[in-house]
């Protein structure tokens, strides 16, 4: 009996020794990372060689790399919008990055729309987002009145990074009040260190980051020390981008560091993606075809990976079809969230895939709109079908033989472009009319532009 007795004061002391610093929350920290523009190739995880990632690709040997992540839109604003409600933006107009308009609620993600936040708010959890925001200007459509509980960050589409202020929506904002440029050095820096001080402050309490980092979109800016990483790249531009990846990194190691400092790495998921393909300068989307803006893979396949030591194996690749709609159903799922609303997600939990649990594919059909329709693009099994507007024409492919969209087979299978073909159109006919048009035509192409000026007309004056 004594020795019984020894060994359970033996293991009651162990358990205190092992008792993390800080309390843990049984529910778990969500860490959303996003980057801006960055190529599939630019992540040592997907192949690169010559961009220095040993944070990232760490996660990634921690974690689930999905080697066909998807998102749904091929640029900033509308894949965001996608994101952070979990449901195709097109069923809310959201298919072009909005203009400035301070004084217009009606331009941006509308308040009818829940954002992944505001269920994580009202179920106990500390929210901030930190970062580029691009998903309205005007006061009702900023981070604080969308769920999230501090915002330091711009709301804009992109800013020198610097931090020196060029009106509102280009002006780093700490919540309501402006940020003295005089405390900002380099944005990448500064949005790292800040969501390091966020983890800090709330690690009692299960907390929701998103870290929306404006790197690697242009202005291409960077400081000396990371441009040191990328010396050894001959090409000026690359080697600039690249720093700009490095310096993601580098905050990203950061952040690591200090889930591990205080007992919170187990407990935390950390999900990492692009909200796009890369830029066509300067980015690598290689093996893959196009860049930000088509609709090809290279357009909207992206570095994507999710890491949770309590839940998920480490060290494997998943290799079916998933889209970013799936983080808002994953997330609800993990952190048992619930809520009243009637949520109509276009997402699907993962968690049961990742576990094993079951091997049907996530998505039998996935769809992609852009510009209101100009262009538009259905997978179904491994057959995609793309109306291009580059090559003015349907294009089909055969992804699981042809990942890299080399043959276009339209002719061989037409039987199949117009099967797919009629299940976008029926798709379509849900969604909602464009609310504005894209302020920047080189987003999406000159034919696109011009397509879309012909929308002005109908738009309030505001919207255009």
């Amino acid at each position: 009996m004594r020795a019984i007795g020894l060994i359970l004061s033996l293991s009651v002391l162990l358990r205190l020794l092992v008792t993390p610093m800080y309390a843990q929350s049984s529910k778990p920290n969500i860490i959303l990372i996003v980057t801006d523009d960055q190529g599939w190739a630019d992540v040592g995880f997907n192949g690169a060689t010559d961009i220095p990632t040993p944070n990232l690709d760490r996660l990634a040997r921690q974690g689930i790399i999905f080697s066909q992540g998807y998102v749904s839109h091929p640029y900033c604003s509308p894949s965001r919008a996608g994101l952070l409600t979990g449901r195709y933006q097109a069923r809310f107009g959201h298919d072009c990055n909005p203009p400035y308009q301070k004084n217009d609620s009606t331009v941006g993600t509308p308040l009818s729309e829940t954002m992944l936040s505001e269920v994580l708010q009202d179920n106990g959890y500390r929210t901030a987002a930190i970062g580029k925001w691009h998903l309205g200007d005007h006061p009702s459509l900023l981070p604080p009145n969308r769920g999230f509980d501090h915002w330091f960050g711009f709301s804009s589409g992109g800013m020198n990074y610097w931090g020196q202020p060029d009106g509102d929506h280009k002006t780093v904002y700490r919540n309501q009040q402006p940020v003295d440029p005089q405390e900002l050095h380099y944005l990448t820096d500064d949005f790292s260190e800040e969501a390091v001080g966020f983890i800090q402050e709330n690690r009692r309490n299960p907390f929701f980051l998103y870290l929306a980092y404006n790197a690697p979109h242009a202005p291409d800016q960077v400081t000396p020390a990371y441009l040191e990483k990328t010396k050894h790249i001959e090409y000026g531009g690359r080697s600039v981008y690249a720093a700009m990846v490095a310096g993601v990194d580098a905050g990203v190691g950061k952040i690591d560091s200090t889930l591990l400092a205080n007992n919170l790495k187990e407990n935390t998921i950390i999900i990492f993606l692009s909200d796009n393909g890369g830029r066509a300068e300067h980015a690598d989307n290689r093996p893959f075809r196009g860049h930000k803006g088509m609709l090809f893979e290279g357009g909207i396949r992206v570095p994507f990976l999710i890491t949770w030591p309590a839940a998920i194996k480490q060290s494997a690749k998943y290799p079916k079809p998933i889209i970013s709609l799936d983080i808002f159903p994953t997330v609800l799922a993990a952190t048992q969230s619930t809520t009243s609303k009637n949520l109509q997600l276009d997402g699907t939990d993962l968690l049961p895939y990742l576990s094993g649990q079951s091997d049907e594919v996530p998505h039998k059909i996935l769809f992609w709109r852009s510009v209101g329709g100009f262009e538009y693009a259905v997978r179904e099994g491994n057959y995609k079908l793309y109306k291009s507007s580059y090559k003015d024409r349907k294009l089909l492919f055969d992804i699981e033989q042809d990942p890299y969209e080399h043959k276009d087979i339209a002719a061989k299978y037409p039987e199949v472009v117009k099967s797919l073909d009629n299940k976008y159109q029926e798709w379509n006919r849900a969604m909602m009319d464009p609310q504005w048009v894209d302020p920047h035509p080189e987003n999406i192409g000159k034919e696109a532009a011009r397509w879309s000026n012909t929308r002005r007309a109908s738009l309030p004056p505001n919207n255009n």
